[in-house]
């Protein structure tokens, strides 16, 4: 995908993504650009597993294709320093 893409790797019964979920719609508000995609992970799928995913929620922030940063069950204020680091 071309442009600003945040992939988001999770779990609906995962209480980390449940508590991530109730925050991130606010913050995505603010950066309109960017393209979000929830992905359901689990035991079995390779997408999840092509990234190294290990930990829910974990956050792929992406630009024209390329990973720029991913980060495993972050705290809210290191997804917002990733939404801020991102090219626009």
């Amino acid at each position: 995908m071309r442009g600003p893409v945040l992939v988001e790797f999770g779990a609906s019964w995962c209480p980390h993504c449940q508590s991530l979920n109730a925050e991130l719609p606010a913050v995505l508000e603010q950066y309109p650009a960017v393209k979000h995609l929830w992905i359901e992970d689990g035991k079995g799928m390779r997408l999840g597993r092509s990234f190294a995913v290990k930990l829910w929620p974990n956050l792929v922030f992406m630009h024209d294709g390329n990973v720029l940063q991913q980060l495993a069950r972050p705290p809210l204020d290191a997804v917002k320093a990733a939404f801020e680091a991102m090219p626009r």
